[in-house]
């Protein structure tokens, strides 16, 4: 069965983060619900459908920026009582919108996320968790990295307090008290949690993932360790999952998996006879999906997908039909209707044009006046700047909650900028002098109109730092720019993994030195992505990386006045010496250096590049042997007369070519690395090589593993 959803606009707030919509339990089956919607504003906003208009129910006056919006209540009964984060303050309302909660945690940081259960109040900051009971604290946790979202199993079906915080280092945490029940490893950052239908499932313990780099996961949450039910992949390479529910909108008694991603898609999973999802609905609005839910809104016994978008859009995808059947007297009465919405539509439309040029007036009156303060307009972006493991290049997303009219990017360090598909802007470089100003790349993406999201790809060689910086402009008058920094690391492509091969050849680093531990944790923070700015609790600390581009290892083991490095990879070490030498310098510790080389893992690397690189030159070769073989194909008429091989490359002549569009300076990536790598393994025996390199170039022009291995053990 094929399922139809027409998209159905409700009305405009302003700005909304994650998990800030909810719709409020409906009175009896099939009725229309109101929704309740807070924004960065500090805006509650309340309102239902009546005849096609939205009618408020109530309005908050605006106030701190809202984090989080939840629906709680007494246990077993329905859950209409509202509350909201914001700051460090919980406040909660009733459905009619009176005040009847003002608490203040005394958190020193913002809450970020929050569970409500009964009188259970579940929050954490960007590392603090709290636990409270009818406003009295109870357990307190401090985890090692960000959390994300914090959700506790349904304590009437499990009969315990079972709170999980999703943490940025890709573990869910599982909670006893105020202390770590086990730890559950998931494939990616994980960004939202949700009960699986809602209660945690058949058994209550049935929790539901989603990650920001797009995967999606259920597992069962039980008394000793966790059961892995099933996940899905994100194949289509899609956004990151920033909200979940479950509905049943199709009608069949068991409910499906609502979706929505940071990429403006939403998805709707149905269950088949093994409990595994699969995908049944999706599509795509213009902005990042923040809330999602499921019930009925615009028309009884209509039920729908209800979503919030970054730029606060309320928006509902609805199975009621566009057309509807018209019978005698019917058609009279749509008409009408018709007529009543364009003559409301622009009677509002004038009132709009009205407050605008009255704004403007004031806005000229106010910079223009002698007292004038500077009266910039501002506006909200929402970016973030994140590596991918399937093809080592950086996300950058930005977006905006007006149009963008245009985006400069601006580098200090060599990075290539990659096509993406779905993006409809305008790009043109501008010439750089690298020499004088530091500027290794401009360039210039012209928005079209309406586009209010833009999303980038960038590769960066490891060993160049620097910084990435990105000038947003957006259509407003009068014309003003924000700037957002990004860091390339000195191991940018290096990605946090849980384990490594302790059984490959290693080679160390060895840091001692008058400095504490938080200087060295620093340190690290500088060089590698993904580590906590905080240093983590204890004395001693290890983190495992994995570079997603070659797939090599680095396990860094550190303490106060030491710090131990091992990796695969020679050039990591060299990189990672290098720039901790040059920061330490600056800091004026003395370090004491001692290094120890494995000759063995340079034949190691030159293996794990070997696959990569081999392909890469077959693609080169195919992609230009193309033209060629065409015009063969024009002259004789027909390919009959190639053999398979070349008939197969016209064939597919199409693929090639994308797909090393898609890849530009690849190869030159890799000789490079296989540069560095020839020059590092003689820098540490003390041996400047770089007046060989022409002839190492010259062996990889002509390709042959077993001649490279032999090049590098003979030089």
């Amino acid at each position: 069965m094929d399922l139809n959803l027409n998209r159905a606009d409700y009305l405009q707030v302003g700005v909304t983060s994650q998990k800030t919509m909810k719709l409020l339990p409906a009175s009896r089956y099939r009725a229309t619900q109101k929704v309740v919607v807070g924004d960065h504003d500090g805006v509650v906003m309340c309102f239902g459908m009546k005849k096609g208009e939205a009618v408020t129910v109530f309005k908050t006056l605006p106030g701190q920026k809202i984090a989080r919006l939840e629906l709680g209540g007494v246990l077993n009964t329905p859950q209409e009582k509202i509350f909201i984060a914001a700051g460090s303050e919980i406040r909660g309302f009733t459905k009619r919108g009176k005040q009847f909660l003002s608490f203040e945690t005394n958190l020193t940081e913002s809450i970020k996320a929050m569970h409500i259960s009964g009188s259970d109040l579940f929050l954490s900051a960007s590392y603090i968790y709290n636990h409270y009971c009818d406003c009295k604290d109870q357990h307190y946790y401090l985890s090692g990295d960000k959390i994300n979202d914090v959700i506790c199993l349904p304590v009437e079906r499990v009969l315990r307090d079972v709170p999980v915080l999703a943490c940025q280092d890709r573990v869910l945490r599982v909670l006893q008290g105020s202390d770590v029940m086990y730890e559950i490893e998931v494939p990616g950052p994980p960004t939202v949690l949700a009960l699986h239908n809602g209660n945690g499932g058949d058994s209550g313990e049935d929790l539901l993932f989603g990650t920001s780099d797009g995967k999606l996961g259920l597992i069962q949450i039980t008394t000793s360790k966790p059961i892995h039910k099933w996940e899905i992949r994100n194949e289509k390479k899609r956004g990151g999952i920033l909200c979940i529910d479950s509905f049943d909108i199709v009608g069949d008694g068991v409910k499906d998996l609502l979706v929505g991603r940071d990429d403006g898609m939403v998805e709707m999973y149905s269950f088949d006879n093994a409990n595994e999802p699969v995908l049944r609905f999706d599509q795509t609005l213009s902005e990042s999906v923040t809330s999602i839910q499921g019930g009925c809104v615009g028309k009884d016994g209509y039920d729908e997908i209800v979503v919030s978008t970054y730029s606060g859009w309320v928006t509902g995808l609805t199975t009621e039909p566009i057309h509807r059947e018209s019978g005698p007297g019917e058609e009279l009465k749509i008409n009408q209707e018709m007529q009543n919405k364009i003559s409301s539509l622009r009677s509002e439309l004038e009132h709009l044009q009205y407050k605008v040029l009255q704004e403007r007036e004031k806005y000229q009156q106010s910079s223009q006046s002698s007292k004038a303060k500077s009266a910039v307009p501002s506006f909200s972006v929402n970016d973030k700047f994140t590596l991918n493991k399937d093809d080592a290049s950086y996300s950058l997303i930005l977006e905006v909650q007006t149009a963008i009219d245009n985006v400069l990017i601006q580098s200090d360090v060599p990075i290539d900028l990659l096509d993406v598909d779905k993006n409809s802007a305008v790009v043109s470089f501008s010439s750089c002098d690298s020499e004088s100003n530091d500027n290794f790349l401009l360039a210039t993406y012209r928005c079209q109109a309406n586009t209010t999201r833009l999303e980038l790809k960038i590769r960066s060689i490891e060993g160049q730092y620097g910084t990435l910086q990105a000038y947003v402009t957006p259509r407003i008058q009068p014309k003003t720019c924000q700037v957002r920094q990004y860091l390339i690391k000195p191991l940018s492509l290096h990605q946090r993994t849980h384990f490594i091969d302790h059984d490959r050849p290693m080679n160390t680093l060895t840091l001692t030195g008058q400095f504490s531990f938080a200087e060295l944790h620093s340190w690290v923070v500088f060089c590698l992505p993904e580590v906590p700015e905080k240093p983590p609790a204890g004395e001693c600390v290890t983190f495992y990386f994995q570079n997603t581009f070659l797939d090599t290892q680095l396990e860094s083991t550190y303490r106060k006045g030491e710090g131990v490095f091992k990796s695969d990879n020679i050039s990591t070490i060299s990189i990672l010496k290098d720039v901790l030498s040059k920061e330490a310098t600056k800091r004026k510790i003395n370090l004491n250096i001692l290094y120890e080389i494995n000759e063995v893992s340079v034949k190691h690397t030159l293996k794990l590049i070997h696959p990569k690189l081999e392909y890469q030159l077959l693609l080169a070769k195919k992609v230009q042997l193309i033209d060629a073989l065409k015009e063969l194909q024009v002259h004789e008429g027909n390919t009959n007369f190639l053999i398979p091989e070349y008939r197969c490359i016209l064939e597919e002549a199409d693929h090639l070519q994308e797909e090393y569009k898609k890849q530009p300076a690849h190869l030159e990536r890799l000789y490079g690395m296989i540069t560095d790598l020839f020059i590092d393994k003689f820098k540490f025996k003390g041996t400047n090589v770089k007046t060989k390199v022409p002839l190492l170039l010259e062996i990889l022009d002509s390709y042959d593993q077993n001649a490279l291995i032999a090049f590098f053990d003979a030089a």
